[in-house]
């Protein structure tokens, strides 16, 4: 695993308020604008790490980072770590991430040294034990709390980085917990190379989880028309019904004031029914999926409003039938790229 540290990305770095490039002095890292004012107080640091954060229009408080304090999403402990564990289990491994990061290895395999950027990196998502053991790729990691995985603090709304920065942005479970998606995918299509690429997965059939800092939700089709400045690689969902039916079934006994603990031991003997995902019909799973997940490639040109209501309708069919109607016929708003397969 190879996480990049500071000093190696400092030339890419940009004031998350006025843009202008950082510099590294005795006491800190400064702003060079000469009107900002980390020009003349340096950025805060935690454990280490710059917290390069916009407060004024952040969902973060100042208050929160000072001192050198762990914000409100913390590290997780020992018992969190079991939990994860058990949650795991109970769900099982992120399949399309896993399929989806070894792609992206392959499609990046011809750059040395490609840097990836994992927006909400704090701690390793499901399925991305092959991205962070690649050895051919940088990985720069960030969230809104250090740890071993990030490089610095930041808000994703406000991604302190030049344009063109990276070769691909893993973002996985994140933008739910945004209040803005939009204007993060907007930066995300900002701070990529111009042929670099995106993942993302996000929920669909979920509770909230994160308390406060849990925002929205997406269809499959809401989601490609989140990334519609992308073109398409490959699509699809991260569980469906089954895995849903788990979710609400742990949620349901949490209702009962056992608290997520209990909640998802009592849920643990019914593990089994996410394996009917694997059975059910692929439509229906689509439309009551758990997740959905996104890959592309950064675009110039942004999907027309009208193909999404076709996307829908293509995006139902199996890969097969796709492939029936003609090579030469993607569904709206895909790009054929042989270089990447799909895992659908």
């Amino acid at each position: 695993m190879a996480v990049m540290k500071l000093p190696e990305i400092l030339n890419l770095l940009r004031c998350p308020c006025c843009a202008a490039a950082l510099e590294q002095r005795e006491i800190g890292l400064f702003c060079t604008g000469s009107d900002c004012e980390y020009g003349h107080d340096p950025f805060m640091n935690l454990s280490g790490q710059p917290v390069l954060v916009d407060f004024g229009t952040s969902v973060f408080k100042r208050s929160t980072y000072a001192g050198g304090a762990v914000p409100i999403v913390r590290p997780l402990g020992l018992p969190g770590r079991i939990l994860d564990r058990f949650r795991e289990n109970l769900y099982g491994e992120n399949r399309p991430a896993e399929a989806k990061a070894a792609d992206l290895i392959g499609s990046l395999a011809h750059k040395p040294n490609a840097k990836v950027l994992v927006v909400g990196g704090g701690t390793a998502g499901s399925g991305t034990r092959e991205l962070y053991a690649a050895t051919t790729l940088n990985i720069v990691g960030l969230d809104v709390f250090p740890t071993e995985l990030t490089t610095l603090v930041a808000d994703g709304h406000q991604l302190p980085f030049a344009a063109g920065s990276f070769d691909a942005v893993w973002i996985q479970a994140v933008l739910e917990h945004v209040l803005d998606p939009q204007l993060v995918v907007q930066e995300i299509h900002r701070v990529i190379a111009d042929d670099g690429l995106v993942y993302a997965d996000t929920p669909f059939m979920q509770q909230v989880h994160g308390g406060a800092f849990d925002f929205h939700r997406f269809s499959l089709n809401g989601h490609r028309w989140l990334f519609r400045n992308f073109s398409q690689i490959d699509a699809g969902t991260v569980g469906g019904a089954g895995t849903s039916l788990l979710w609400s079934l742990r949620y349901f006994f949490r209702s009962f004031g056992w608290g997520n603990k209990i909640s998802t031991l009592l849920t643990m003997p019914f593990f089994w029914i996410r394996f009917f995902d694997r059975v059910t019909s692929r439509t229906a799973n689509s439309d009551a999926a758990n997740g959905v997940f996104f890959l592309g490639r950064k675009s110039q040109v942004a999907m027309a409003p009208k193909e999404i209501v076709q996307y829908y309708w293509e995006m139902r069919e199996a890969p097969a039938k796709r492939a029936a109607r003609g090579a030469n016929a993607p569904a709206a708003g895909m790009v054929s790229n042989p270089g990447m397969t799909g895992a659908e």
